[in-house]
């Protein structure tokens, strides 16, 4: 028996490319033999990170009653309200926001609080309106793309690339045509980007505050791999919040991913209202992150430990991966984005006699998964080639499964010239 689905079962159906791609990913580390996992967004297992954790656990198993409270209680919607304190203590300590409890949210994972921020700002509205998100900045990360209660849910912009030596170049946000509509709900900016590395700098996040608020519209800030926590980033920049900013952080990258504690920082009436979908979506989020986390934060700890291991962890790492590929890639047409940030590198493998989408099946045949870049482009349905040329390689696994991915990738890039 089959039966109907709804027109939003529909859209998860027929997303056949991204469903197979999901698979593979999730797939991939307990498959035998694994494939060389160069697609994925997992973090590293930084064994500094792990033993903090490890020590933290222990001292709560160690502590009586205190493991039964935290696997036996509800937090309430808005989350563990010792780790709100101690968050709303470290960002006023650190950056003088001024905020209170009252303006930070804990979600089952930085993806479950988009799903609620999202469809807060864009679909359906009074009298039949429509409004979108708008993604300033593509490529964007592709959690974003089925997370619209709606269809027709982003509008993106194509970026300015500027171009450096060493076959580096980089997206800019292209201010000439960035316009906001009253079609337009919401800005949305992930720092650093996922899947380029790219970093905006303060001087455009600044711009970005500036039209947003002349339009009436939030800001939303993703700053799930940034400052200050868990910091893998290379360049400088200035963590920012107002009451038209919405942040976005996570423990993920921290080291903590299966535990799914995303935090909502905003005015008082959204983190309300995310609270409040929260209690629909799951009835409160989890506690296992906020309490293994809680001594990092309310200390600061957990801004020095990001700060002197995590942020050269992913720097040393980084720089491996580049170096082998220059390497390796030398005399080809291509080129790597300025890796600021993040997990991955971005490769724009020019004039590519075939697409990406071709070059991941086969690279798949031969046990190396990557994403092709044309996952990444929500809301751009104009053509643009580049799409198809560009490929996303993380450099988060162990050092032997990197270095061995990307020769494969390399051999089989020099094959197609």
């Amino acid at each position: 028996m089959e039966y109907e689905l709804s027109d939003f079962g529909k859209r998860f159906a027929g997303k056949i490319g991204i469903a197979e791609l999901m698979d593979d990913l999730g797939s991939a580390l307990s498959a035998d033999p694994a494939p060389l996992m160069l697609g994925g967004g997992n973090p590293a297992h930084v064994p500094e990170i792990q033993e903090i954790v490890r020590q933290r656990m222990v001292g709560i198993l160690d502590q009586p009653g205190e493991f039964e409270r935290l696997i036996g209680n509800y937090d309430t919607p808005q989350g563990s309200a010792p780790f709100l304190d101690a968050l709303t203590n470290l960002f006023n300590r650190e950056y003088g926001w001024g905020i209170s409890p009252e303006n930070i949210a804990l979600t089952n994972g930085s993806q479950n609080a988009f799903l609620s921020l999202f469809n807060l700002f864009a679909g359906r509205f009074e009298g039949s309106q429509r409004k979108q998100i708008m993604l300033p900045l593509t490529p964007e990360y592709i959690g974003y793309t089925e997370v619209g209660m709606e269809t027709d849910f982003f509008q993106s912009r194509k970026p300015h690339i500027e171009h450096f030596d060493n076959s580096f170049f980089k997206y800019r946000i292209d201010f000439d045509t960035l316009s906001i509509g009253k079609e337009v709900g919401a800005l949305c900016l992930s720092r650093p980007t996922n899947p380029t590395g790219n970093v905006v700098t303060d001087e455009e996040v600044e711009r970005l505050r500036t039209l947003t608020r002349s339009a009436g519209v939030p800001l939303i800030l993703d700053n799930a791999y940034g400052a200050p926590f868990p910091n893998i980033i290379q360049a400088e920049i200035t963590p920012v919040w107002d009451e038209n900013i919405v942040l976005c952080l996570s423990l993920s990258k921290f080291g903590l991913p299966t535990l799914r504690t995303g935090i909502v920082i905003a005015r008082k009436e959204i983190i309300r209202l995310v609270s409040r979908m929260t209690s629909v979506f799951s009835l409160a989020p989890g506690s296992l992150g906020p309490a293994l986390a809680l001594e990092l934060v309310r200390s600061g700890d957990i801004m020095q430990v990001s700060r002197e291991v995590i942020k050269p962890h992913y720097g040393k790492k980084s720089q491996q991966a580049v170096n082998q590929l220059q390497a390796e890639l030398d005399g080809l047409p291509y080129a790597i984005h300025k890796p600021e940030g993040a997990l991955f590198l971005w490769l724009w493998l020019k004039n590519l006699p075939i697409t990406t989408e071709e070059l991941y099946h086969r690279l798949k045949t031969k046990g190396v998964l990557v994403v092709p870049g044309h996952y990444f482009f929500p809301g751009l349905n104009e053509p643009w080639k580049h799409k198809d040329e560009c490929i996303r390689v993380t450099f988060a696994q162990d050092e032997e499964v990197v270095s061995r991915g990307l020769s494969i990738i390399a051999e089989e890039i020099r094959s197609l010239h």
